[in-house]
C-alpha cells in the first residue's frame, strides 16, 4: 500500500470504528461529539487538504468536503454546548440566553444525526467510507522523496498565505470570526499536519531558539502531549521541524485560541438576543457587555492583542525558522 494512501486508511479504520459503535447508540451524532471524533475527521481534512495539493486536486476536493460536513457540524455542536457550560456558570447571565444556547445545541445535534444519516455513515446503508476508499484507490500517489519535497514546499506556502493575511490586514483587526478566528484556523492547521502525517515530520532538537523566542517555551507547551511527533513508522523520507520553534508555534495556537474563544462570547450573547428579545444587531451587541459585564471595549482589545502577538511573533521569524530541513534513511538513500 502506498504510503499516503496507507495514512489515509489509518485514520479512516478508526473514524469507521467509531461509526459503527455510534450506530448502536439512540443518538449517534451525541455520541461521535463526545468520543472525539472531530479530531479524526481534522486528520483525514488534513491529509486531503495536503494531498489535494500534490495531485488529484478535484478528487481530494471532494473528499476533503465529505469530511468538513461532518467536522462542521461536530465544531457548531461544540461551539454552543461550550458557551452552553460557560454561561450556565455565568453569575449575571439570564435563564432565557442560556435555554437558547441549550437549545441550539439540541438542534445541531439533530442536523449531524440527519447528515449521518442522508450521506450514508451509518447503519445497514453505510456505505459512505467504503466510497471514499474506493476515490483513494485511484489517486496518483507519488514516491515518498517526491512526496515529502511536495509537502514541505506547501507547507512553506502555507506560512506564506498566513503571513500575506495579516499583512493585508494593513494594521489593525476589525472582526472577530472573518479575521481572529480565521487566522487562528489557518495557524492550527500548521500544527494538525504533523500529526496527520504519521511520522513524516520529526523533532530537529538542537535547542535552536532566538533568545525573543525563548518567551514562547513555557513549561504547560513543552510538557504537553499533543507537542510529541508520531513514531517513524513506514516513513524513510522526512521532513525536519526545529523543536522550539514548532513549541513557539503551539503557543501562538493556544494564545490566540483563547482570546478567540474570549472574543466569541459576546457573539454568543449578542445571536441570543436577537433571537430572543427580538433585538437589532447594534442593540444585541451593546447589551451583550452589559450582560457579561466586562468593558465596551474588551473587543477592541481582543482584536489588537491577537494582531500585535501574531505581528511580533512573524517578525521575530518564528515562521522563518521552523523547517530544518528533510532528511532520509540509509535505505530511502539507496534507493
Amino acid at each position: 500500500m502506498k504510503n499516503g494512501l496507507s495514512r489515509f486508511e489509518f485514520y479512516l479504520q478508526k473514524i469507521e470504528l467509531l461509526m459503527q459503535l455510534a450506530t448502536k447508540e439512540q443518538n449517534p451524532a451525541l455520541f461521535l461529539y463526545k468520543n472525539d471524533a472531530r479530531t479524526l475527521l481534522f486528520m483525514l481534512e488534513a491529509l486531503s487538504r495536503l494531498y489535494g495539493n500534490l495531485h488529484n486536486k478535484k478528487k481530494f476536493f471532494d473528499i476533503e468536503e465529505h469530511f468538513k460536513l461532518l467536522e462542521d457540524g461536530i465544531g457548531v455542536i461544540d461551539y454552543y454546548d461550550y458557551y452552553t457550560k460557560i454561561f450556565l456558570a455565568h453569575p449575571t447571565v439570564p435563564v432565557h440566553i442560556r435555554e437558547y444556547m441549550e437549545g441550539q445545541t439540541r438542534e445541531k445535534i439533530q442536523h449531524l444525526n440527519d447528515l449521518l444519516s442522508i450521506n450514508g455513515w451509518l447503519g445497514e446503508d453505510a456505505v459512505r467510507i467504503n466510497k471514499l476508499r474506493k476515490k483513494l484507490d485511484k489517486a496518483d500517489w507519488l514516491h515518498p522523496k517526491e512526496e515529502v519535497k511536495g509537502i514541505s514546499e506547501f507547507y512553506e506556502d502555507e506560512i506564506k498565505q498566513i503571513k500575506k493575511f495579516v499583512k493585508a490586514n494593513r494594521g489593525q483587526f476589525t472582526e472577530m470570526e472573518s479575521q481572529v478566528h480565521e487566522l487562528r484556523r489557518n495557524i492550527r492547521w500548521l500544527s494538525i499536519y504533523p500529526q496527520a502525517l504519521q511520522g513524516m515530520i520529526q523533532m530537529n532538537d538542537c535547542g535552536i531558539t532566538e533568545k525573543l523566542s525563548e518567551k514562547y517555551l513555557k513549561p504547560e507547551i513543552v510538557n504537553s502531549k499533543y507537542n510529541i511527533m508520531p513514531d517513524t513508522g513506514i516513513n524513510t523520507w522526512f521532513i525536519l521541524f526545529e523543536k522550539n520553534y514548532f513549541l513557539a508555534l503551539s503557543w501562538l495556537i493556544a494564545e490566540t485560541g483563547r482570546l478567540k474563544d474570549e472574543g466569541l462570547q459576546n457573539y454568543a450573547v449578542m445571536e441570543a438576543l436577537q433571537q430572543t428579545e427580538n433585538l437589532d444587531r447594534k442593540d444585541a451587541y451593546k447589551k451583550s457587555f452589559e450582560i457579561l459585564g466586562i468593558p465596551t471595549n474588551t473587543i477592541d482589545k481582543i482584536l489588537s492583542d491577537a494582531l500585535e502577538i501574531t505581528n511580533r511573533f512573524i517578525m521575530e521569524g518564528n515562521f522563518d525558522n521552523l523547517i530544518a530541513g528533510l532528511a532520509h534513511t540509509k535505505k530511502a538513500k539507496e534507493v
